[in-house]
């Protein structure tokens, strides 16, 4: 090396030029923890279709029902009910919505009105730093997770895995909710609604290995985290705890996926691991390539881990829904079902 560049490079390095420019350091910028604000009364929200849209008038009824009783003031975005298509608006749409969404200055948060297919299709077209520069409260589940994975890679942005406003919103799904978007305060325990149908549990949960872990959430769909594997907004599960749910996939589907997941390391990396309630997801008599059943599907991947791990909690596609934030410090007790949030989500 010339002197003159080794005296030059050595200046740069000394007032932290040098490295403040390095690849490195802006991947570590670039995903540093990021919350957004609390909501409360009266704030606005943007209202968003990353996947399907919506065309039915009534569904339109239930949204506006849902964010009335929240006593937040809905503003819809311009291709969610007009647009190319029926069903599917085009990336160049969809996209719009999503950046006027988190750049609109008067909105605290940024709801998904449904899940659907199709929101894989923008991560690669998104700003990202209009979100980190923007950060908003952002909510769904389902399709939803290929937007919560790439954000949290790419920005840092804690998000939340939480019901769409089409979901149902029981008695437990909206204090979950309402208590973890409208708080600072730290949530604490998140375990499923303790209801009996005669003798049984309604909502059991099964222990896959015993123990407790801690670690940030990470997670959503597994049909989607496993789609985004080999890219570059692969989900980080690296000393976190993962999170996966999916709904009417059979076991031999579920075994894919996993296996995916079990090839990246996803699983190995993670310092605990959930799988939701998963409905509609058992074996088809007529099927005769494959016959394990999903407890044995998960307790073939899972087990042989020895990490924490659980069955079972109500989560996504199920009737009762708790809302997660996804990037925020919890504690996963798989002996009891539990995962316990440990720090604020919201400021």
């Amino acid at each position: 090396m010339e002197k003159r560049n080794f005296l030059k490079i050595s200046s740069l390095a000394a007032t932290g030029l040098l490295f403040a420019n390095s690849p490195k350091l802006k991947a570590e910028n670039k995903s540093a923890k990021i919350k957004p604000q609390a909501l409360k009364t009266g704030d606005t929200v943007r209202i968003i279709a990353p996947g399907s849209a919506v065309s039915d008038p009534d569904d339109f009824l239930k949204a506006n029902e849902i964010i009335s009783s929240l006593g937040l003031v809905p503003v819809y975005s311009k291709y969610l009910m007009t647009g190319s298509g029926y069903k599917t608006r085009t990336v160049k749409e969809r996209i719009n919505d999503l950046h006027e969404a988190f750049g609109d200055k008067s909105a605290k948060a940024v709801f998904s009105i449904r899940g659907g297919y199709g929101a894989g299709q923008l991560v690669d077209s998104i700003d990202y730093s209009l979100i980190r520069n923007n950060p908003k409260i952002f909510c769904g589940f389902s399709d939803i997770t290929a937007l919560h994975t790439a954000i949290s890679v790419m920005t840092g942005l804690v998000t939340f895995h939480s019901p769409v406003l089409l979901s149902q919103y029981t008695p437990y799904t909206q204090d979950i909710f309402i208590r973890m978007l409208f708080s600072t305060e730290v949530f604490g325990v998140i375990g499923n609604p303790s209801s009996k149908y005669g003798l049984r549990t309604s909502y059991p949960v099964r222990t896959i290995n015993q123990g407790v872990s801690e670690g940030e959430l990470a997670g959503g769909n597994l049909s989607l985290v496993s789609s985004l594997v080999g890219t570059k907004y692969q989900i980080n599960s690296k000393k976190k705890i993962l999170v996966l749910e999916d709904v009417g996939e059979p076991p031999y589907r579920i075994d894919r996926m996993m296996n995916q997941l079990r090839l990246a390391g996803i699983l190995e990396d993670a310092s605990g691991i959930v799988f939701g309630r998963c409905n509609d997801c058992n074996s088809d008599s007529n099927q005769s390539t494959w016959d394990f059943s999903l407890g044995e599907v998960l307790d073939f991947y899972l087990k042989p881990l020895c990490k924490p791990a659980f069955y079972g909690l109500m989560i996504g596609h199920t009737s009762e829904q708790a809302t997660l934030p996804l990037g925020c410090n919890s504690r996963l007790n798989a002996d009891n079902g539990t995962i316990e949030i440990l720090e604020n989500c919201v400021v």
